[in-house]
């Protein structure tokens, strides 16, 4: 009786769902946007720990964020990142209570010693995660500088002193030779080639307070250190490219705001008429990184910003390089606490959709893959435990996953547009055409109500399709879906796929 009830439950909630007004998503394969070079998270700072936990923790962490594997009914074991950021550390770590950082969980080791040699084992953790990732089948690798090492810093530690430039530009090709052994280095001792390499990371702020590893730069040191960097690669035949300029928000990239020398960085970097063009610069990466946090809030001053940057790339690929939850974001939600749940989760993807849909971002990478932190900086949380502890997935991973794990590398992002039910709010689609002739098809459905929606498109076949959604009830759980007729729960995210051909 009880299982006939709850038949009977289901049917009434599928017709009072049917009822609803169909929003119709047409898809248009033949208008394409960017191509979509990878998702990523960066291993800062808690993988020089858990790497070297037990076996069984740090291959379920790895699991969750690298596998594209699936159990028996079809259940991804992963979100299938597909490229990883590794942390160069500065030496922090290595200087101990010296370093001036006062949480060891944000100091970083560096491979270079106070000893003036290489010690390629120095930083396990993260080389095991390293080769965890590559074992997974991720094939795109980034290596990140917060602070060039402390051996070649003005002051000897790996943050800089009241808001000034921590190396001089005598120490530039000090700088780049020790990046172009770290590249050699870690292909020797991995197997891995870094495909590119980040030389500076937010250089708007002035890294002045020993919270973690950082260092300043305006738009002309910038400039002196990558033309260093670039000349010691191609001088040494490396094929890894530099990605620059990281800014702190996106506003940097296209305005002078209230840091005129380290603003409107896209014109500075790749105008050709710029003093401190790299545009030509032969391993300079022709795209565009920069930071979305404090720009996601409200949704329409989101949108202004992106629009603006979209409008200033002029075709150079944008790559969204670093995000987690700051601040209190115009009231809508607050950077504090862990939030396992769905509210943080779907704040994510709507942050991930505009900066896919509007800034038409090639790239979007997290910030912390692993976090110790009572804060929504984590995909995955664990206990503030250097030998062991206990860890927790959330659903901030998944609904990453929602993208990651279907939008290949080489996709492109197609034409999707919401007809029918228009005053349908907080619906948000994208689509994506991959390399293997896929179709996949994101739903961020942000209401309290479930939406049903109707597929349809010029090269889109009466074929089957499958569905994998993230919400209250389950991560990334498939199913199958009934002709091209979505029901996409309340306050889920669904992705769609179907071949194509």
């Amino acid at each position: 009786m009880k299982k006939l009830m709850g038949a009977l439950l289901g049917c009434m909630v599928m017709q009072q769902t049917m009822s609803q007004q169909v929003i119709r998503v047409n898809i248009d394969l033949s208008k394409k946007a960017q191509t979509v070079h990878n998702f990523a998270a960066s291993d800062a700072w808690s993988c020089q720990f858990t790497g070297t936990w037990p076996d069984n923790k740090r291959n379920q962490l790895a699991d969750w964020l690298f596998s594209t594997d699936t159990t028996a009914d079809g259940q991804p074991k992963g979100i299938g990142l597909s490229m990883w950021r590794f942390n160069i550390g500065a030496g922090s770590t290595e200087q101990g209570d010296d370093s001036g950082i006062r949480d060891e969980w944000r100091r970083a080791a560096c491979f270079l010693g106070a000893d003036h040699q290489y010690h390629w084992e120095q930083p396990a953790g993260q080389l095991w995660f390293l080769n965890a990732a590559k074992a997974r089948g991720v094939r795109q690798f980034l290596g990140f500088l917060n602070s060039p090492p402390v051996a070649f810093t003005r002051n000897g530690k790996a943050f800089a002193s009241h808001g000034q430039c921590n190396v001089s530009p005598d120490q530039y090709p000090a700088v780049a030779g020790f990046l172009k052994d770290v590249v050699l280095g870690i292909k020797q001792v991995t197997g891995i080639t870094l495909d590119f390499v980040s030389p500076v990371n937010e250089p708007q702020w002035d890294w002045s307070d020993g919270g973690q590893e950082g260092c300043p730069y305006n738009n002309e040191q910038i400039y002196g250190l990558v033309k260093a960097v670039d000349q010691t690669f191609h001088q040494h035949r490396l094929s890894t490219k530099i990605l620059i300029p990281e800014a702190g928000k996106l506003n940097y990239l296209y305005a002078g705001e209230d840091k005129p020398a380290k603003g409107t960085q896209i014109a500075s970097f790749f105008d050709p008429q710029s003093p401190v063009y790299l545009g030509s610069s032969p391993n300079v990466y022709r795209a565009v990184a920069g930071h979305s946090y404090f720009t996601t809030s409200p949704r329409d001053t989101a949108m202004t910003i992106r629009q603006r940057l979209h409008t200033a790339l002029k075709g150079i690929p944008f790559w969204q390089s670093e995000y987690c939850i700051l601040g209190d974001n115009a009231g809508e939600i607050n950077g504090s606490r862990v939030d396992l749940g769905m509210d943080a989760a779907l704040y994510v993807a709507r942050v991930i959709h505009t900066d896919l849909t509007v800034a038409n971002a090639s790239a979007w990478q997290w910030w912390l893959a692993i976090s110790p932190y009572d804060y929504k900086d984590g995909l995955i949380y664990i206990d503030k435990n250097k030998a062991d502890g206990q860890i927790h997935d959330t659903k901030m991973l998944w609904v990453l996953g929602n993208y990651s794990r279907f939008v290949r590398p080489a996709a492109q992002r197609v034409d999707a547009q919401l007809t029918g039910n228009t005053t349908a709010k907080d619906i948000y689609v994208s689509a994506f055409s991959n390399a293997d002739n896929s179709l996949a098809m994101v739903v961020v459905n942000n209401s309290a109500a479930a939406a049903v929606m109707e597929v349809r498109g010029k090269g889109i076949p009466v074929r089957a399709m499958r569905s994998y959604t993230t919400n209250n009830e389950g991560n990334l759980r498939p199913g199958n879906v009934n002709g091209h007729t979505i029901v996409v729960p309340a306050r889920s995210v669904v992705t769609v796929t179907q071949q194509l051909k």
